[in-house]
């Protein structure tokens, strides 16, 4: 037996934490509106202690690069001098013994100092990387419903898999290039400045220089890599629309059409990618002439200063090569400038998801336990985001648990807007939404929706098993429990003959199974939930007779007990409905039961009418 100590989690270790960088993307300005302390600000900041070790860790682990001129001007010098005097003394030896340890001792430490940086860096990098994606991923899954329906997922996937990517090389070029780079100038400067301050002065000039080169390319650079980052994601989109096409597209014969159009996108990216190479080209190209060239005025005037006898001849060799060092780690920080434009545009990508102010809004004034399944609409106007033609006016209406409501009239007439509104995707602009006597808005909408199951027209399956599928995001449950939902939702019928039964793999949105079998699986998804309140969302409208026959039956033993509203394509199917609303251009037109409303000979019973016809002159076709 263990104890009740020994029972215990143990605590996550905070390398193990995925960190929450959703704060880092907030804009914020100064009094006078500017922006201020920007994202990669934000996120230096944050991992300051660790940047601040790891850079520390760097002097001592690139010492050799610092030390290797200082000693082997030295021992040019002692070699020198042994050779103009034609006698090797004991203290040559003895000074070109120390000269070689110290050169051997700080050679052989770059091995664990190396080692030791990498696991502080590597650490940090992993964590940021993790935490950008979340965040991403927690900003997706916070925005409003209107603002998915407008969002292309070409774009997402774009922003997400290569933007967040190239966000995590800025933070890699910022440890690895960055900052080894700016010390290294600043310590092979501080020697030069320490040996001789005439020869340090004509090294300062080498920053200007390369820094105003930077200048002069920044701005084009910059443009080039944000037109290739738009024409990415048209790209991205475009494709992603020809895979859901694909069987329209083959349906119609159209894929020379098709291929032509994500052709031109492929074009327009190729153009874009060679202006962006031409432009990286030309940059690199002028950067590196400007090095070579300084390098060479640097090894002149050092053979004249040396010639005068103000420098010696290994000190010739130690200012020339800590010049081609400055003027190296000067040119790997002007050449980076692509890619930091890369980054930076990326950052700009990725900004814009996570700037959105179109978010979900869910106050959690009150935990939503088990609610009953009463639902009230109070007055409940709707419109959408940057319209004045309202879907939904001065709806008035009361569910007690238990009912069963149908929705009916035509399309456009506010049927599925109704059901966002109860579901909480959709937030009226008057008026107010009672469950259980108490606002809707009132309530955690995450915990809230744990009480609701919803079964849209069009099944939603991914690849994998029928139990994965009706068992989605549901950590426990019992075989019982599955059994009893398959049972409900009647598949069994079709399970039977499958090769691995309830854990047989129905491929890439269930494209194995016919529509009628994947509606009974979305329906077995809703049930194993046990809703308080059931959406049917027209679950039968795309279906054939005998799909339908299926599903429905489906559907008739699943909404007992529970509070259900069913949005109706075929208006036979709600004979049986406790209340059915008539909407027409967003109100209530008409309210009860199917015979009642018949008897009426209203909006209803005009609909019923062209319903009937409607399908007479189907099963007239088909036979």
């Amino acid at each position: 037996m263990k104890s009740q100590e020994e029972s215990k989690p143990k605590p996550l270790d905070r390398d193990q934490i995925i960190p929450d960088y959703e704060c880092l993307f907030q804009e914020e300005t100064d009094k006078k509106g500017k922006p201020k302390s920007k994202f990669f600000t934000k996120l230096v900041k944050l991992n300051l202690k660790q940047i601040i070790y790891s850079t520390l860790v760097y002097i001592l682990q690139a010492a050799p690069t610092f030390i290797m001129p200082l000693i082997t001007a030295h021992i040019i010098d002692l070699t020198t001098v042994a050779v103009n005097s034609g006698e090797i003394t004991a203290d040559f030896w003895t000074k070109l013994a120390i000269n070689a340890a110290i050169l051997a001792f700080f050679i052989l430490q770059n091995i664990p100092t190396t080692m030791w940086r990498w696991r502080i860096v590597s650490k940090m990098l992993r964590r940021t990387s993790a935490g950008i994606k979340c965040a991403v991923i927690r900003k997706l899954q916070s925005l409003s419903i209107t603002y998915h329906k407008d969002l292309e997922s070409g774009k997402i996937q774009s922003k997400f898999l290569k933007d967040t990517d190239s966000i995590d090389s800025l933070f890699n070029m910022l440890m690895f290039s960055i900052i080894p780079n700016v010390i290294g100038v600043v310590v092979a400067t501080g020697i030069s400045v320490y040996k001789n301050g005439l020869v340090s002065l004509f090294f300062l000039f080498v920053i200007p220089v390369n820094v105003g080169l930077s200048f002069l390319f920044r701005k084009t650079i910059r443009n080039r890599y944000r037109d290739y980052r738009l024409k990415t994601e048209k790209m991205s989109t475009r494709l992603s629309t020809m895979v859901e096409m694909v069987a329209v597209t083959k349906a119609h014969g159209l894929e020379e059409t098709e291929f032509s159009a994500v052709s031109d996108a492929i074009k327009g990216l190729e153009g874009s990618g060679l202006e962006m190479d031409k432009t990286n080209a030309k940059f690199g190209a002028s950067a590196w002439v400007v090095s070579v060239m300084l390098s060479a005025v640097c090894l002149i005037f050092c053979a004249i200063l040396a010639v005068n006898g103000n420098i010696s001849i290994g000190e010739v060799v130690l200012y020339q090569s800590l010049f081609t060092t400055i003027s190296g780690y000067v040119s790997a920080l002007v050449n980076i400038v692509p890619q930091l434009g890369s980054g930076f545009e990326a950052l700009r990508s990725v900004s814009e998801i996570m700037n959105v102010k179109d978010v979900e809004v869910s106050i959690a004034k009150k935990d939503a336990v088990k609610i009953k399944g009463d639902v009230e609409f109070e007055h409940v106007s709707y419109k959408y985001p940057n319209t004045n033609q309202f879907v939904i006016k001065d709806l008035n209406f009361s569910v007690k648990k238990g009912e069963c409501i149908a929705v009916v009239g035509a399309s456009g007439s506010g049927k599925s807007t109704i059901m966002n509104l109860i579901i909480g995707l959709l937030r009226p602009v008057d008026g107010q939404i009672l469950i259980d006597g108490k606002p809707l808005d009132e309530y955690n909408l995450s915990e809230y929706r744990h009480n609701i199951s919803v079964v849209p027209q069009n099944s939603i399956l991914f690849s994998g098993t029928i139990r994965e599928n009706i068992t989605y995001g549901l950590e426990k449950y019992s075989e019982e429990e599955l059994s009893a939902v398959v049972e409900k939702a009647n598949l069994n019928e079709f399970i039977k003959d499958l090769p691995n039964g309830i854990d047989t793999v129905i491929g890439e949105h269930g494209d194995k199974l016919s529509g009628g079998q994947k509606q009974r699986i979305t329906i077995a998804r809703a049930l194993i939930r046990n809703p308080s309140i059931l959406i049917l969302d027209e679950a039968t409208s795309a279906l054939d007779n005998i799909s339908e026959y299926h599903v429905q039956q489906a559907i008739s033993s699943s909404i007992r007990g529970r509070t259900t509203f069913i949005v109706a394509h075929r208006l036979s199917t709600i004979r049986d409905a406790d209340r059915i609303l008539v909407m027409e251009n967003g109100r209530c037109v008409e309210n009860g039961t199917f015979d009642e409303l018949i008897a009426k000979k209203g909006k209803f019973y005009e609909l019923k009418t062209l319903n009937d016809i409607n399908l007479k002159a189907a099963e007239n076709a088909l036979a």
